[in-house]
């Protein structure tokens, strides 16, 4: 129930010396508003690096091979081995927790020598043999056309997904890409499709200058035999590929005659590990910015409570009055408390108000800078975040009175009336 003299005195104790109501306000006010900004920062970079994820199964190691490091079997230290066509049902068929296992090939990339040729224009790009699933393991769209498919690689056709760096360099602004042909290594491929890459890690242009063909073509145009120069290995979404990791590699091992121990010999990257660590940073930077918000948020409480300390000591004889009249221990403590409590509120939600205006401001002036290579986006603090700096502001207010309440209750009527 709403009783109006009970906070017309509230009102009037805080207004009494509003300067130093202001100053004391002010420690809460920056210690919730420091909160908000560091959480919502915090969720602004994890926004922008997750961003750069979306697209990849993160879920999925990549898997090569390298020189043997001990002998085995007879077979000499040093030797090369390759990953063959064979690997890619025998994984499948031994792991049913894999989802894809995509072969894949290489040859050349836009920093080596001239491999494509269009017209009177050469230029050097990076082309991949690949399988349809790579759509659902990289980065990328598809913006125009198509991406390889099934038939493509039954039928080993000469079709070619290639990227925006690859149209700016071999082909006129307005030029039809879809159905022109391009040779790469002196073969001719038609362009069926054009992809986008998500994938910033190279740097904005250069993560479009590559080009997609049928693995089975590749294969057979470049007399690559069964050869697989690496893998692709995503699991399903109730298995971890990390976990899986040792277990494969020793399959690997198993069919191509290589050492158990030999731990050079088959090389890994493995995508899902990474994000786990990327993952446990953002946890590192969100506690830091509860820690900071909360000490900060601490500093302003004990700044209150000093000066409800000093308030207490103000209105000893008041006390004192309403005490010879009649007002109960209860009814000191809970005036004290509501003065606090009310103090600390308001000055929170001021922090809370002024931090989410920053925050929208900062939100509308990203939302007219470009998006690509961004690495930081939409900065937000949810419901929930808010809720609970509410409830800590309760807390900080029952707090931050709690001493002064006790004083003031703990002082004789007698006493209170005999100070001046």
């Amino acid at each position: 129930m709403f009783d109006r003299d009970k906070w017309g005195e509230i009102l009037q104790a805080l207004s009494a010396n509003v300067f130093r109501t202001v100053l004391t306000a002010f420690g809460v006010f920056w210690g919730i508003f420091i909160l908000v900004i560091l959480l919502a920062a915090s969720n602004g970079l994890e926004n922008g690096v997750r961003k750069g994820f979306s697209g990849i199964a993160t879920n999925t190691m990549f898997i090569w091979t390298q020189s043997v490091s001990k002998p085995y079997k007879g077979l000499p230290i040093g030797r090369q081995f390759n990953f063959n066509n064979a690997d890619v049902p025998a994984l499948k068929e031994h792991f049913p927790d894999l989802r894809f296992v995509s072969p894949r090939n290489q040859l050349g990339d836009y920093q080596g020598t001239n491999n494509v040729i269009r017209g009177t224009k050469t230029a050097a790009f990076g082309i991949y043999g690949d399988c349809p699933e790579l759509i659902q393991q990289e980065s990328m769209s598809i913006i125009q056309g198509r991406f390889v498919n099934q038939n493509d690689l039954e039928s080993k056709r000469k079709v070619a997904v290639i990227g925006q760096g690859v149209i700016n360099q071999m082909y006129m602004p307005g030029e039809d890409v879809i159905g022109s042909y391009i040779k790469i290594n002196g073969i001719n491929f038609m362009v069926v499709g054009v992809y986008k890459s998500r994938n910033t890690d190279r740097g904005g242009e250069e993560a479009q200058k590559n080009i997609f063909i049928p693995f089975t073509t590749f294969q057979q145009a470049f007399n690559y035999g069964d050869i697989v120069g690496w893998m692709a290995i995503t699991a399903k979404d109730d298995a971890s590929i990390t976990e899986l990791k040792p277990e494969i590699i020793s399959f690997l091992k198993a069919r191509h005659t290589i050492h158990p121990d030999d731990d050079r010999a088959i090389g890994n990257f493995d995508l899902y590990e990474e994000f786990a660590k990327v993952n446990g940073l953002f946890g590192i930077l969100t506690f830091i910015a509860y820690f900071v918000g909360t000490l900060v948020l601490l500093s302003g409480v004990i700044g209150i409570s000093n000066i409800m300390l000093i308030v207490v000591k103000e209105r000893t004889r008041e006390i004192g009055i309403r005490r010879a009249l009649g007002a109960t221990p209860g009814m000191i403590r809970r005036q004290i408390l509501s003065e606090s409590i009310f103090l600390t509120i308001i000055a929170g939600m001021a922090g809370i108000a002024v931090a989410t205006g920053i925050i929208a401001l900062i939100n509308h002036i990203l939302d007219g800078m470009p998006k690509e290579d961004m690495m930081f986006a939409n900065p937000s603090v949810n419901l929930v975040v808010v809720f609970i700096a509410l409830m800590i502001l309760v807390g900080s207010g029952l707090l931050a009175g709690l001493i002064p309440a006790q004083i003031a209750v703990s002082v004789k009527p007698v006493d209170a009336l005999r100070t001046e």
